[in-house]
Protein backbone atom coordinates (compact mmCIF):
# COMPACT_ATOMS: atom_id res chain seq x y z
CA UNK A 1 0.00 0.00 0.00
CA UNK A 2 1.47 3.31 -1.06
CA UNK A 3 1.82 6.22 1.31
CA UNK A 4 -0.19 9.33 0.67
CA UNK A 5 1.20 12.85 0.28
CA UNK A 6 1.32 13.26 4.07
CA UNK A 7 3.56 10.20 4.44
CA UNK A 8 5.95 11.31 1.71
CA UNK A 9 6.16 14.78 3.23
CA UNK A 10 6.93 13.31 6.63
CA UNK A 11 9.71 11.11 5.17
CA UNK A 12 11.25 14.13 3.41
CA UNK A 13 11.24 16.15 6.64
CA UNK A 14 12.79 13.23 8.51
CA UNK A 15 15.53 12.85 5.88
CA UNK A 16 16.24 16.61 5.93
CA UNK A 17 16.50 16.57 9.73
CA UNK A 18 19.01 13.69 9.62
CA UNK A 19 21.01 15.19 6.76
CA UNK A 20 21.27 18.72 8.15
CA UNK A 21 23.97 18.00 10.81
CA UNK A 22 26.00 16.02 8.27
CA UNK A 23 25.87 18.87 5.76
CA UNK A 24 26.88 21.43 8.41
CA UNK A 25 29.82 19.29 9.54
CA UNK A 26 30.98 18.81 5.94
CA UNK A 27 30.77 22.55 5.25
CA UNK A 28 32.73 23.40 8.42
CA UNK A 29 35.33 20.75 7.59
CA UNK A 30 35.63 22.17 4.07
CA UNK A 31 35.95 25.79 5.21
CA UNK A 32 38.51 24.95 7.90
CA UNK A 33 40.28 22.00 6.34
CA UNK A 34 41.02 23.43 2.90
CA UNK A 35 43.02 26.49 4.08
CA UNK A 36 44.68 24.42 6.81
CA UNK A 37 45.80 21.78 4.33
CA UNK A 38 47.13 24.45 1.95
CA UNK A 39 49.27 25.94 4.75
CA UNK A 40 50.62 22.60 6.01
CA UNK A 41 51.24 21.14 2.54
CA UNK A 42 53.09 24.25 1.35
CA UNK A 43 55.12 24.41 4.57
CA UNK A 44 56.31 20.87 3.94
CA UNK A 45 57.55 21.50 0.39
CA UNK A 46 60.89 22.56 -0.98
CA UNK A 47 61.38 26.03 -2.44
CA UNK A 48 60.92 24.84 -6.00
CA UNK A 49 57.71 22.96 -5.31
CA UNK A 50 56.23 25.85 -3.32
CA UNK A 51 56.75 28.56 -5.95
CA UNK A 52 53.06 28.20 -6.85
CA UNK A 53 51.18 27.12 -3.70
CA UNK A 54 48.60 24.42 -4.37
CA UNK A 55 46.95 21.48 -2.63
CA UNK A 56 49.30 18.79 -3.93
CA UNK A 57 51.37 16.64 -1.59
CA UNK A 58 55.11 17.34 -1.36
CA UNK A 59 57.23 14.79 -3.17
CA UNK A 60 59.39 14.80 -0.05
CA UNK A 61 58.48 16.43 3.27
CA UNK A 62 60.83 19.23 4.36
CA UNK A 63 58.69 20.55 7.23
CA UNK A 64 61.21 20.12 10.06
CA UNK A 65 64.04 21.47 7.95
CA UNK A 66 61.92 24.50 7.04
CA UNK A 67 61.05 25.04 10.71
CA UNK A 68 64.76 25.02 11.63
CA UNK A 69 65.53 27.56 8.90
CA UNK A 70 62.63 29.82 9.86
CA UNK A 71 63.60 29.58 13.54
CA UNK A 72 67.04 30.94 12.73
CA UNK A 73 66.43 33.39 9.88
CA UNK A 74 63.06 34.64 11.12
CA UNK A 75 64.23 35.54 14.64
CA UNK A 76 61.44 33.44 16.11
CA UNK A 77 62.72 33.36 19.73
CA UNK A 78 62.95 37.16 19.92
CA UNK A 79 59.56 37.58 18.24
CA UNK A 80 58.00 35.01 20.58
CA UNK A 81 59.40 36.86 23.61
CA UNK A 82 58.04 40.16 22.24
CA UNK A 83 54.58 38.69 21.69
CA UNK A 84 54.52 37.30 25.22
CA UNK A 85 55.79 40.59 26.63
CA UNK A 86 52.81 42.40 25.13
CA UNK A 87 50.12 39.73 25.34
CA UNK A 88 50.41 38.49 28.94
CA UNK A 89 50.12 41.88 30.73
CA UNK A 90 47.45 43.08 28.30
CA UNK A 91 45.26 40.00 28.79
CA UNK A 92 45.74 39.96 32.58
CA UNK A 93 45.01 43.68 32.91
CA UNK A 94 41.94 43.74 30.69
CA UNK A 95 40.45 40.68 32.41
CA UNK A 96 40.99 42.09 35.89
CA UNK A 97 39.78 45.63 35.22
CA UNK A 98 36.99 44.47 32.92
CA UNK A 99 35.72 41.99 35.54
CA UNK A 100 35.68 44.68 38.22
CA UNK A 101 33.79 47.07 35.98
CA UNK A 102 31.37 44.37 34.88
CA UNK A 103 30.61 43.49 38.51
CA UNK A 104 29.63 47.08 39.27
CA UNK A 105 27.54 47.40 36.09
CA UNK A 106 25.80 44.07 36.68
CA UNK A 107 24.72 45.01 40.21
CA UNK A 108 23.35 48.48 39.36
CA UNK A 109 19.98 48.87 37.71
CA UNK A 110 19.62 52.65 37.43
CA UNK A 111 19.29 54.42 34.10
CA UNK A 112 22.70 56.03 34.55
CA UNK A 113 24.43 52.65 34.80
CA UNK A 114 22.38 51.34 31.87
CA UNK A 115 23.76 54.18 29.73
CA UNK A 116 27.23 53.55 31.15
CA UNK A 117 26.98 49.87 30.22
CA UNK A 118 25.88 50.74 26.68
CA UNK A 119 28.88 53.03 26.36
CA UNK A 120 31.20 50.38 27.82
CA UNK A 121 30.24 47.76 25.23
CA UNK A 122 30.02 50.18 22.31
CA UNK A 123 33.66 49.44 21.56
CA UNK A 124 32.60 46.07 20.18
CA UNK A 125 31.02 47.71 17.14
CA UNK A 126 32.86 51.05 16.98
CA UNK A 127 36.34 50.78 15.41
CA UNK A 128 39.19 52.50 17.29
CA UNK A 129 40.60 55.67 15.73
CA UNK A 130 44.15 54.59 14.92
CA UNK A 131 45.48 58.06 14.10
CA UNK A 132 44.11 59.48 17.35
CA UNK A 133 45.61 56.59 19.33
CA UNK A 134 49.06 57.11 17.81
CA UNK A 135 48.96 60.88 18.42
CA UNK A 136 47.83 60.38 22.02
CA UNK A 137 50.62 57.87 22.68
CA UNK A 138 53.15 60.31 21.26
CA UNK A 139 51.89 63.04 23.58
CA UNK A 140 52.21 60.65 26.52
CA UNK A 141 55.65 59.46 25.44
CA UNK A 142 54.45 55.85 25.06
CA UNK A 143 54.66 55.50 21.28
CA UNK A 144 56.84 52.60 20.22
CA UNK A 145 56.85 51.07 23.70
CA UNK A 146 55.46 47.84 25.11
CA UNK A 147 53.52 49.82 27.73
CA UNK A 148 51.75 51.81 25.03
CA UNK A 149 50.89 48.66 23.08
CA UNK A 150 49.55 46.99 26.23
CA UNK A 151 47.36 50.01 26.94
CA UNK A 152 46.01 49.99 23.38
CA UNK A 153 45.05 46.32 23.57
CA UNK A 154 43.42 46.80 26.96
CA UNK A 155 41.35 49.69 25.64
CA UNK A 156 40.32 47.84 22.47
CA UNK A 157 39.20 44.61 24.17
CA UNK A 158 37.77 46.03 27.40
CA UNK A 159 34.31 46.14 25.80
CA UNK A 160 34.51 42.43 24.97
CA UNK A 161 35.32 41.49 28.57
CA UNK A 162 32.61 43.75 30.01
CA UNK A 163 30.03 42.27 27.63
CA UNK A 164 30.92 38.66 28.46
CA UNK A 165 31.32 39.06 32.21
CA UNK A 166 28.35 41.35 32.91
CA UNK A 167 25.87 38.87 31.51
CA UNK A 168 27.47 36.06 33.50
CA UNK A 169 27.50 37.98 36.80
CA UNK A 170 23.79 38.70 36.47
CA UNK A 171 23.20 34.94 36.74
CA UNK A 172 25.03 34.78 40.10
CA UNK A 173 22.66 35.11 43.11
CA UNK A 174 23.08 38.39 44.98
CA UNK A 175 22.53 36.49 48.24
CA UNK A 176 26.09 35.14 48.05
CA UNK A 177 27.49 38.67 48.21
CA UNK A 178 25.05 39.73 50.91
CA UNK A 179 26.08 36.80 53.08
CA UNK A 180 29.74 37.75 52.69
CA UNK A 181 28.99 41.37 53.64
CA UNK A 182 27.12 40.22 56.73
CA UNK A 183 30.29 38.37 57.75
CA UNK A 184 32.20 41.65 57.48
CA UNK A 185 33.76 41.35 54.01
CA UNK A 186 34.40 44.58 52.13
CA UNK A 187 33.91 45.08 48.38
CA UNK A 188 37.44 43.99 47.52
CA UNK A 189 37.17 40.78 49.53
CA UNK A 190 33.70 40.03 48.13
CA UNK A 191 35.02 40.36 44.59
CA UNK A 192 38.19 38.34 45.24
CA UNK A 193 36.63 35.58 47.37
CA UNK A 194 33.09 35.27 45.95
CA UNK A 195 32.80 36.72 42.44
CA UNK A 196 36.20 36.04 40.87
CA UNK A 197 36.26 32.26 41.50
CA UNK A 198 32.81 31.94 39.93
CA UNK A 199 34.01 33.77 36.82
CA UNK A 200 36.56 31.12 35.82
CA UNK A 201 34.54 29.60 32.93
CA UNK A 202 33.69 32.92 31.27
CA UNK A 203 37.17 34.33 31.93
CA UNK A 204 38.68 31.26 30.29
CA UNK A 205 36.59 31.95 27.18
CA UNK A 206 37.49 35.64 27.16
CA UNK A 207 41.17 34.79 27.67
CA UNK A 208 41.31 32.55 24.62
CA UNK A 209 39.48 35.06 22.43
CA UNK A 210 41.64 38.02 23.46
CA UNK A 211 44.85 35.98 23.22
CA UNK A 212 43.83 35.04 19.69
CA UNK A 213 43.23 38.67 18.73
CA UNK A 214 46.45 39.99 20.31
CA UNK A 215 48.67 37.13 19.14
CA UNK A 216 47.68 37.56 15.48
CA UNK A 217 47.53 41.35 15.41
CA UNK A 218 49.59 43.15 12.80
CA UNK A 219 47.57 46.29 12.18
CA UNK A 220 47.75 48.03 15.57
CA UNK A 221 51.22 46.71 16.36
CA UNK A 222 52.52 48.14 13.06
CA UNK A 223 51.24 51.64 13.85
CA UNK A 224 51.99 51.70 17.58
CA UNK A 225 55.33 49.93 18.02
CA UNK A 226 56.37 49.99 14.35
CA UNK A 227 59.28 47.53 14.45
CA UNK A 228 60.77 48.70 17.76
CA UNK A 229 59.59 45.45 19.36
CA UNK A 230 59.45 42.16 17.49
CA UNK A 231 56.21 40.21 17.65
CA UNK A 232 55.52 37.06 15.67
CA UNK A 233 52.94 38.44 13.18
CA UNK A 234 54.72 41.79 12.88
CA UNK A 235 58.04 40.05 12.31
CA UNK A 236 56.49 37.84 9.63
CA UNK A 237 55.08 40.90 7.88
CA UNK A 238 58.39 42.77 8.04
CA UNK A 239 60.64 39.98 6.82
CA UNK A 240 58.23 39.00 4.05
CA UNK A 241 57.78 42.57 2.80
CA UNK A 242 61.53 43.23 3.01
CA UNK A 243 62.24 40.47 0.51
CA UNK A 244 63.92 38.04 2.90
CA UNK A 245 61.36 35.40 1.97
CA UNK A 246 60.75 36.63 -1.56
CA UNK A 247 59.35 33.65 -3.50
CA UNK A 248 60.12 31.45 -0.48
CA UNK A 249 56.52 30.52 0.09
CA UNK A 250 57.52 27.35 1.90
CA UNK A 251 59.23 29.45 4.60
CA UNK A 252 56.36 31.95 4.84
CA UNK A 253 53.82 29.17 5.38
CA UNK A 254 56.20 27.44 7.80
CA UNK A 255 56.38 30.66 9.81
CA UNK A 256 52.58 30.71 9.91
CA UNK A 257 52.58 27.14 11.26
CA UNK A 258 55.16 27.98 13.93
CA UNK A 259 53.29 31.14 14.91
CA UNK A 260 49.98 29.26 15.23
CA UNK A 261 51.21 26.28 17.27
CA UNK A 262 51.16 27.92 20.75
CA UNK A 263 47.54 29.02 20.44
CA UNK A 264 46.51 25.67 18.94
CA UNK A 265 47.98 23.89 21.96
CA UNK A 266 46.27 26.30 24.38
CA UNK A 267 42.96 25.87 22.58
CA UNK A 268 43.19 22.07 22.69
CA UNK A 269 43.97 22.12 26.41
CA UNK A 270 41.30 24.68 27.31
CA UNK A 271 38.51 23.75 24.88
CA UNK A 272 36.25 22.35 27.63
CA UNK A 273 36.49 25.56 29.60
CA UNK A 274 35.77 27.58 26.46
CA UNK A 275 32.57 25.66 25.75
CA UNK A 276 31.60 25.84 29.42
CA UNK A 277 32.10 29.60 29.46
CA UNK A 278 30.00 30.11 26.35
CA UNK A 279 27.07 27.98 27.59
CA UNK A 280 27.21 28.57 31.34
CA UNK A 281 25.18 31.76 31.26
CA UNK A 282 22.39 30.01 29.37
CA UNK A 283 22.00 27.09 31.77
CA UNK A 284 22.27 28.92 35.08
Amino acid sequence: MRDGPAGRSKRRRSFAARAQPVVVILLVALLVGVPLWLVVATAGKSQGEALTPDFSLPTEWHLFGNIAEVWDRGRVPAAFAGSMLVMVPAVFGVLLLGSMGAWVLARRSSRFFAVLYAGAISGIVLPPAVVTIVLLLRQLGLAGSAVGMIGVYMGIYMSTVVFFVTGFIRTIPVQLEEAARVDGAGPAKVFARIILPLLRPVLATATILICLYVWNDVFYAFFVIGGRIDTLPLNLFQVASAGLYLNNWHLIFTYVVVMSLPLVVVFIVAQRRIISGITSGAVK
